[in-house]
């Protein structure tokens, strides 16, 4: 396929290996940049697939090791479960996840909000932690932040909202949002926050039961040159585009059709990782 669109082979690195699912974003390396230095690292956190929902997929969790190896770079190992898809960080050291997730019992029972902190200070380098409430509806990861706020600048996040009040999602979003409103990133400046509006309602049957589909366009990927945002076949679609188009000057923002990745509850933020040069960029 890559061919067939004239991609220059020579510029992809191919690593061969034997796995269960494609959520490399949970399951796969954290990259860590000592820009001082110009060396790059990896954090391999442990990964006890979302909670103990899917045993078949726990191998997954020793892809980190493999590419730590074949890239001959240190690995870190902190002790304690996440997902990469449960943090996100300005790179200046501001960092945003959820309460559902990382102080859920079924990652790290007994551990408080503090000494998560200081984990994710030792590991990440974040010292200003902002912490969200709760995810969408039909989120197995129990409230991933990719599907929630994105920083899109140094003090200006994205933040998925539900207009409709009637919704299943507002409350969550509209509370997500008002504690944006209020956070400071590292700095001590308030966050800009801007909305990002979410796809209508799609449901699917998942092991007998009717459940809402956990779509998002906060769940976007930024490359170097591009920025690929979800889309599900919505009226919102262009909506979302046009927005993150705007606040990306410098990339070309490009639609990705979501419409049947999204039922296995995610999309183009999940089945990625960005690796960083030793410089940071």
């Amino acid at each position: 396929m890559l061919k067939a669109r004239g991609v220059r082979l020579s510029k992809v690195q191919f690593h061969i290996w034997d796995y269960a699912d494609v959520w490399f974003r949970d399951y796969g390396p954290t990259f860590l940049v000592n820009r001082q230095r110009q060396e790059t690292a990896i954090v391999q956190w442990q990964f006890n697939a979302w909670g103990g929902k899917y045993e078949s997929l726990l191998k997954d969790g020793g892809v980190p090791y493999f590419i730590s190896e074949r890239l001959g770079l240190p690995l870190y190992r902190p002790g304690v479960v996440m997902e990469g898809g449960a943090i996100d960080v300005d790179g200046q050291g501001t960092l945003m996840t959820t309460e559902q997730c990382l102080l859920n019992p079924n990652r790290n029972p007994g551990r408080s909000r503090q000494e998560m902190e200081e984990v994710l200070q030792n590991y990440t380098g974040a010292s200003q932690f902002i912490w969200l409430n709760a995810g969408i509806l039909g989120d197995d990861t129990d409230g991933h932040i990719d599907n929630l706020a994105r920083f899109v600048h140094t003090g200006t996040v994205v933040c998925a909202y539900e207009e409709d009040s009637s919704d299943e999602n507002h409350a969550a979003l509209k509370s997500n949002y008002d504690l944006l409103r209020q956070s400071r990133d590292k700095s001590g400046k308030l966050l800009e926050v801007i909305k990002l509006p979410m796809p209508p309602a799609q449901y699917d049957l998942i092991r007998g039961e009717r459940r809402r589909l956990a779509g998002s366009y906060a769940n976007f990927y930024i490359g170097n040159k591009v920025v690929l945002v979800p889309a599900f076949g919505s009226s919102n679609d262009s909506v979302a585009l046009e927005i993150i188009q705007g606040l990306f000057p410098d990339r070309r923002a490009i639609s990705v059709d979501c419409a049947d990745l999204i039922y296995g509850s995610g999309t183009i933020h999940c089945i990625s990782q960005q690796q960083p040069s030793s410089t940071g960029n």
